[in-house]
């Protein structure tokens, strides 16, 4: 047996060809490999095809036949049960509620009007808004951009928003406000 190893020699200049693999089976009968190719276009080509007749996703022995229960067992499947279905006379979603006429629906109180700014908080809102405006038309329109323009959008801005952000009420004076809260 070692002379018939010696005499195998393997030839170095022979392209490495990997074995085919070779599944048994379960008779002990070696089957061909399986070529994947051709398993893809068989698959491909009979997507858009209707079964035969005849043919279910599994075997027949598993179909079950409807048989009327005689109290034997033909041992053919599970015996069939039947349900009786009772109607409900009453239940909880049968419930309606009485229409009361005396009940009023509600209606909110008018808001209070909103506080009068003064003027400083105008033009602040004025140039938050107004400076980043201006800047969009000037690029929109094409217009070239100076060092006015860009000046008076962006210092606008920000000009605006720092006057609105140093005049924001602080809270303190909320807590002598009645009915602020609830008191012990």
């Amino acid at each position: 047996m070692a002379e018939r190893e010696e005499d195998q020699v393997p030839d170095e200049t022979a392209p490495d060809v990997p074995e085919p693999a070779v599944a048994d089976t379960a008779g002990g009968a070696a089957r061909p490999p399986l070529d994947e190719d051709a398993a893809w276009a068989e698959l491909i080509a009979g997507f858009d095809d209707e079964p035969g007749p005849g043919t279910g996703s599994w075997p027949d022995s598993e179909n079950l036949t409807p048989t009327r229960d005689t109290g034997k067992d033909t041992g053919s499947g599970p015996p069939t049960r039947s349900i009786v279905i009772h109607p409900v006379i009453r239940g909880p979603r049968d419930h309606t509620v009485p229409d009361d006429e005396d009940e009023g629906h509600f209606v909110p109180p008018e808001p209070p009007p909103l506080p009068h700014a003064d003027v400083t908080t105008k033009f602040a809102w004025l140039a938050v808004l107004g400076g980043p405006v201006l800047l969009l038309a000037f690029i929109l329109l094409g217009q070239e951009m100076t060092w006015w323009v860009m000046t008076l959008g962006v210092g606008g801005f920000v000009g605006g928003f720092a006057t609105l952000v140093a005049r924001m009420r602080t809270g303190e004076d909320d807590d002598e406000l009645p009915g602020g809260g609830a008191v012990v």
